[in-house]
């Protein structure tokens, strides 16, 4: 039997301002408001797993222990098939740079290596997210949740975030980076996964 969420705030293990307004919006209908663990000055926990749930729960355990709050976290990225799963757990590390994260040098980076590879058509993706629900008592619920396409260049689109306009969901001509953001939240892996946990927790 899943553990019920009866509170009615939450903690965001994030400092990622596109994730705080897509989890914002989810939980609205629900009576509850999010707060960012980079709003409260939180450290961010050095992410040392090799998959989505290991890393998510390293994020809202950490979060959960210092706020005293229930807390959720999300681990997503983007598996891309020609190139074994990269990046994978490592989308964002992808991105990174000394001056911040660089998402068009990441997105060009894996086009590249998928011509390198000279990987056919269609260059099969998709988008991951596992949300962790973790409270201060050291317990918690995961839940994972996923959207299929491929990848598609150029880039695409000034909406979304991350890999977004280089992701061409199934039976779409838009990319996530093109979409109006509602319908975008509609069929994200985020909502997939997010869906699950309102089902699980907040039924």
């Amino acid at each position: 039997m899943m553990r019920q969420f009866d509170g009615d705030q939450l903690i965001l293990a994030s400092h990622n301002a596109g994730k705080l307004r897509e989890i914002a919006a989810l939980v609205e209908p629900f009576g509850v408001s999010v707060t960012s663990a980079g709003e409260l000055g939180l450290e961010e926990p050095e992410e040392t797993e090799d998959s989505f749930a290991g890393n998510a729960r390293i994020k809202a355990h950490f979060a959960a222990q210092n706020s005293s709050l229930p807390a959720l976290s999300d681990d997503s990225g983007i598996i891309v098939d020609a190139l074994d799963g990269q990046p994978g757990v490592y989308t964002a590390d992808w991105a990174e740079t000394p001056q911040g994260r660089d998402f068009k040098m990441a997105m060009t980076r894996v086009w590249d290596m998928c011509e390198e590879k000279a990987a056919p058509a269609p260059r099969s993706a998709r988008f991951v997210c596992t949300l962790c629900l973790a409270w201060p008592d050291g317990h918690d619920e995961v839940f994972e949740g996923a959207v299929e396409g491929q990848l598609t260049w150029p880039m695409r689109g000034e909406n979304g975030f991350g890999f977004d306009p280089m992701f061409l969901p199934d039976g779409e001509t838009e990319t996530f980076g093109e979409m109006d953001p509602a319908r975008k939240h509609a069929m994200s892996h985020r909502s997939v996964a997010f869906e699950k946990l309102s089902k699980g927790c907040f039924g």
